[in-house]
């Protein structure tokens, strides 16, 4: 995995985390770095929504701090088929369609910016059927980048610093493991918590936009679909052996949350999703989650790199940490008894 070297240009920032380096290469604990929704570009339904320079500029910004981890983790909104490929959905005027299809190569942008998995269970990876979600997973593995969440493949696996690793993902949406069923989401967390040290779930859901940023208990419903409870299935992922659970979806960040000393984050929002996105305020919020977990699972400390989608959807850093103050608020306002505080310069921490 990569390097364990923090690239960061805030030196105060870099001076708190590196002196836990040395735990951490020692097998101690663990160094996740999270983002939400990825869709850098899309052919469909014209060339115009792709970002200039092949798209080799979009995650400049911010790579160097997504290698810095141990595992960098995100949400994969759409497929990457360059080919013209029948859209898997009816769509009557294209224009008004939000179908994303990235081309080939930029596959090689998540290798670069050091994803190392990718959540494949949302309401975009059949934008184009059988063919493209296909043609997507078959990139990804040639590409070495671990992915999970569909039908097809509900898990994957991974040794990090000697430490084996299961990821899952889930979500409302056909073709992948359903957040609606608590039965299915046991026996995958615990059959992955069996052979390994460590379990993440992924979800993709809860309601959209910036009128549902705030969690509350109970399915929330969103132009008519049932996206889930998601305090709910969070519990209901620890409880089943999950160490860390990672949400995205609503395209706004949300409330993070503690439960039995492992870390929920309801929903990362948008991370770069670049030209058919609408980016403004805290639609535009693109947080960066640097999380520490012990060996066991159990939550040590995190840090909100607070980034802003600029242009039509590129992130960079953001010198006024709008991410952290959001996710400071609505974790005040949400989950006030989460046992969290936040001192300042992004970190979370326990009381």
């Amino acid at each position: 995995m990569k390097s364990f070297i923090l690239l960061f240009s805030f030196t105060i920032i870099w001076g708190t985390f590196s002196a836990q380096s040395d735990s951490v290469q020692g097998g101690q604990s663990l160094r996740i770095m999270a983002v939400g929704d990825l869709m850098l570009g899309t052919n469909y339904p014209s060339v115009s929504y792709l970002p200039p320079n092949g798209g080799k500029d979009v995650l400049a910004d911010v790579d160097s701090l997504l290698n810095a981890s141990d595992l960098t983790v995100g949400n994969l909104e759409g497929v990457i088929r360059g080919a013209e490929t029948p859209a898997g959905k009816k769509c009557s005027d294209p224009k008004y369609c939000y179908l994303f299809k990235s081309p080939d190569e930029y596959v090689e942008h998540f290798v670069t910016a050091g994803f190392d998995f990718l959540c494949v269970a949302n309401n975009h990876i059949n934008d184009f059927g059988t063919i493209g979600r296909e043609h997507t997973l078959k990139l990804l593995d040639q590409a070495g980048i671990k992915y999970a969440g569909v039908t097809d493949h509900p898990t994957t696996t991974m040794e990090v610093n000697g430490i084996m690793i299961g990821v899952t993902g889930f979500s409302p949406n056909r073709g992948t493991l359903s957040i609606h069923d608590y039965d299915l989401l046991k026996s995958t967390v615990e059959s992955l918590d069996a052979v390994c040290d460590i379990v993440i779930v992924s979800f993709h859901g809860g309601a959209e936009g910036p009128d549902h940023q705030h969690v509350t208990p109970g399915n929330e419903r969103y132009i008519g679909e049932n996206r889930g409870d998601v305090i709910q299935f969070a519990r209901a992922a620890i409880d089943a052996g999950a160490d860390v659970v990672l949400g995205h979806g609503p395209h706004v960040a949300r409330a993070v949350d503690l439960y039995k000393d492992r870390f929920i984050a309801y929903s990362l929002g948008n991370f770069s999703t670049y030209g058919r996105f609408n980016l403004k305020g805290p639609n535009g919020y693109a947080p960066i989650l640097d999380l520490r977990i012990n060996a066991d699972g159990s939550f040590e400390s995190a840090q909100i790199h607070s980034a802003i989608q600029r242009d039509r959807g590129v992130p960079r850093f953001d010198a006024e940490e709008r991410a952290y103050q959001k996710i400071k608020e609505l974790t005040l306002a949400d989950r006030p008894d989460a046992g969290l505080v936040f001192p300042g310069n992004g970190l979370i921490e326990k009381k």
